[in-house]
């Protein structure tokens, strides 16, 4: 550590990976004070610099200035202090869709020296459940019309001892808000250390046991620093839209940081469909665009004329592989470039991307200036260009998982090991091949097979099941489950739909089954391990 953590509670660095289990950090060119609150640099820093009166977010009807989220943020944080207890190093969970009240959450805590858990809306108790006996968690914020499944896991949490209900939509009162209403505007934020811990980061893994990745106070104004500055060339002039969660690094970074480390705006939807991004696009002059590719595909279906996306200087595409139908049909359509791109949440965001004056089809491109990545094999060893082995990668970022032997599979040799299979050109461009392990991507989301089968296990009908990734023209891949039956129940189409019903009950619903075939039996080995792959190859030969 390069200065003394400010962290009272010292959960998150006890919980750290030893230090030869860390992926090598490689800073050349970065240069932050030892002393650095992420919080600050996005709001207060703004207004000391004469930007107070500039948009910095809009969402559910409101405009909000820097000077006004400096102040908002700094009397939450009084709450989250005074009213709260909450003590630097804290881990404050915080759920909501992507609106401006979760964002000025987020950055309350961090300001507070708080490590932040966003998490997705669409999670239920249990997997709140999960991420909260996982960090440890004592104190959640919510957005009041997501407090049934939050207090259902308090009541049944050993360590969720308070939930705290916030206004997402600036129309009512909440516990938290009417809290703020007479704190003071400004707040001393605490003097955390670059190296603290302000982030973390969960995903689900192949197994569904959930992993937090440990991102410090450094790391959130590196992707800005790096990716936004470099690859794009961000503005005050910008404006930022996009579908992904805040609760993923994705969406945090494309959708509140990257904006606010520019002086620039950004529209937050709390349901991004296609065609309401267009309209918002259309409305707010957008400049800048975040979704995954089966957005693309569904906004291009809509589009009469390019022209009507004039504002936009770059779309971002990510979460999945962009196919070069979807890159050429865009292109030629709107005139602007899209730009695929790799990240991870262990990485904090994209490391790999094309360029705005360097971009082609089926091709992820080259890393973002201060990472490199290789391809190799099982043992480490560089390919040679065009074989196809495991994306290895190192940089200003890096994986920390919290208290998790899985780290060491994710970092050999200093390498971030990201569990994507990929070859690079005779030119050095990187092109993804496939999925090293069973994550389903759909729609740009990652789904757990085995969480998936877990689900459905739990219904009497089923007797056995197994998980896999159809191939899918729409979604890249869809979740499809091989189901044996409990006796006497009817493979019938009532039972699909009762057994889909059920997964959406049990887990967040983009996670259910879109096709479920009934068998006799499941390919097995002699110890009785599912063959998954068999059901890939059989059905699915190509």
């Amino acid at each position: 550590m390069n200065a003394t953590s400010a962290h009272a509670d010292t959960f998150t660095r006890d919980r750290l990976p030893p230090a030869n289990e860390w992926p090598e950090l490689r800073l050349d060119g970065l240069d932050y004070p030892a002393r650095l609150n992420a919080a600050v640099e996005l709001t207060d820093r703004w207004v000391e610099r004469g930007h107070g009166e500039h948009v910095a977010l809009v969402g559910n009807g409101r405009r909000r200035t820097y000077a006004e989220l400096a102040e908002w943020t700094n009397r939450l944080a009084h709450v989250l202090v005074d009213d709260l207890g909450v003590r630097p190093g804290n881990r404050v969970l915080i759920r909501s869709a992507n609106n401006p009240a979760m964002v000025a959450c987020w950055l309350a805590a961090t300001k507070a020296g708080a490590v932040v858990v966003n998490s997705m809306p669409m999670l239920r108790a249990g997997e709140l459940g999960q991420i909260v006996d996982k960090a440890e968690i004592a104190l959640a914020l919510c957005d009041t019309r997501l407090l049934e499944e939050l207090e259902t896991c308090a009541a049944e949490s050993t360590f969720l001892k308070r939930v705290v209900g916030f206004d997402g939509t600036a129309n009512h009162d909440a516990e938290l808000d009417r809290l703020a209403l007479n704190k003071p505007s400004d707040f001393e934020a605490v003097a955390t250390a670059a190296e603290d811990v302000a982030l973390l980061g969960f995903t689900s893994g192949t197994t569904g046991q959930p992993k937090a990745t440990m991102h410090f106070h450094r790391d959130l104004l590196i992707i800005a620093d790096g990716y936004a500055r470099e690859v794009l060339q961000v503005s005050e002039d910008d404006v930022f839209v996009g579908s992904p969660p805040l609760a993923f690094t994705f969406g945090l970074g494309g959708l509140a940081i990257f904006p606010l480390r520019f002086g620039a705006s950004a529209v937050l939807l709390e349901k991004a469909s296609p065609p309401l991004l267009l309209d918002i696009i259309r409305e707010h002059r957008a400049t800048v665009v975040f979704t995954a590719p089966t957005a693309y595909r569904t906004m291009l279906s809509s589009l009469e004329s390019g022209r009507e996306l004039d504002s936009l200087r770059v779309a971002v595409s990510a979460g999945e592989t962009l196919p070069a139908p979807i890159y050429h049909d865009w292109i030629e359509k709107t005139g602007t470039p899209i730009l695929d791109g790799i990240g991870a949440t262990e990485m904090l965001h994209i490391f790999i991307s094309n360029r705005l004056d360097d971009h082609r089809p089926a091709c992820t491109g080259l890393p973002v200036a201060g990472y490199e990545a290789k391809i190799v094999d099982a043992e480490m060893n560089e390919l040679p260009r065009g074989k196809v082995g495991r994306l290895a990668v190192r940089g200003p970022t890096g994986c920390r998982y919290l208290d998790d032997t899985r780290q060491r599979k994710y970092v050999l040799n200093g390498w971030n090991i990201t569990g994507d299979a990929f070859y690079q050109d005779e030119a050095g461009y990187f092109h993804f091949a496939a999925r090293n392990d069973d994550m389903i991507v759909s729609s740009g989301y990652n789904i757990a097979g085995p969480e998936v089968e877990a689900a459905l296990l739990a219904h009497e009908a089923v007797a056995e099941c197994a998980v896999i990734g159809a191939p899918n023209g729409e979604r890249g891949q869809i979740v499809e489950a091989f189901v044996v039956l409990s006796d006497g129940v009817e493979p019938d189409a009532a039972c699909v739909e009762r057994l889909q019903g059920f997964v959406k009950q049990r887990i967040a619903p983009y996670k259910y089954p879109r096709s479920i075939r009934f068998v006799e039996s499941l390919p097995k080995t002699a110890t009785g391990k599912v063959q998954r792959f068999r059901l890939r190859q059989e059905h699915y030969p190509d």
